[in-house]
């Protein structure tokens, strides 16, 4: 992999362009709590939900999945790429900048435990939505802040979550909107990265930090997902 290695991961670094502080507690108090159970009767099996997709970009797939799959209602997260030309590209395409595609998460969710507008609030603190083309050490148009929604209520919830957003950073958000029309899953290598590789260089690094940082958000994370040390 070339993954640069070198980052500061203070809390300062992280946070870096952001004017006020986390204040995400009560956004997230229906999606990140259980409701009590009647204590007479056992509820039945409840349907399985019917699951939405959010496909967004906010630098290094590896950070947002690790991000994404720690809160309830979450499903799945899916690290790949979107937003370009090039049909079925490989990471080394991606990399060359050539393709003009962004690496992604695509997130399956339950919006009746977390919605859509929960996602973007996520979003908004797990990167840093004022540097072009660039996260910390990661720079590149793959590495770009995107929104690539799905339908159009996406697209008006987006767009009114990045006007919120805004007031929250000294510097204009430069994150793109667009309509998702093909993703593209990553390599096996790329999936679950954090979880299977939580001693890799730039997990320790960059990762394990920012799950730190965003710990205040206090999400519940599902049993099994990875913990940062």
């Amino acid at each position: 992999m070339n993954r640069p290695t070198k980052s500061d991961p203070s809390a300062a670094s992280l946070c870096r362009g952001r004017l006020n502080p986390f204040n995400l507690t009560a956004a997230f108090a229906a999606a990140l709590t259980c409701l009590p159970m009647n204590a007479q009767d056992p509820p039945a099996p409840a349907p399985r939900p019917a699951l939405e997709l959010a496909s967004l970009g906010g630098g290094c797939f590896w950070c947002l999945e690790a991000v994404f799959e720690r809160f309830r209602g979450v499903q799945s997260v899916t690290s790949g790429y979107a937003g370009g030309q090039s049909p079925n590209p490989s990471y080394k395409e991606v990399c060359s900048g050539r393709t003009g595609h962004a690496e992604v998460v695509q997130i399956a969710f339950d919006p009746s435990a977390i919605t859509y507008a929960q996602i973007l609030e996520i979003f908004w603190e797990a990167h840093d939505p004022t540097t072009l083309n660039r996260q910390g050490a990661d720079e590149g148009t793959q590495y770009r802040s995107i929104i690539l929604f799905h339908n159009e209520a996406q697209k008006l919830i987006a767009e009114k979550s990045r006007r919120d957003a805004a007031t929250d950073f000294k510097d204009p958000i430069v994150t793109e909107l667009a309509p998702l029309k093909t993703f593209y899953p990553a390599e096996e290598y790329h999936q679950d990265f954090f979880r299977r590789n939580p001693q890799h260089p730039y997990c320790v690094v960059v990762i394990s930090p920012k799950l730190k940082k965003l710990e205040k958000l206090k999400p519940q994370p599902k049993p099994g997902s990875p913990q940062s040390p």
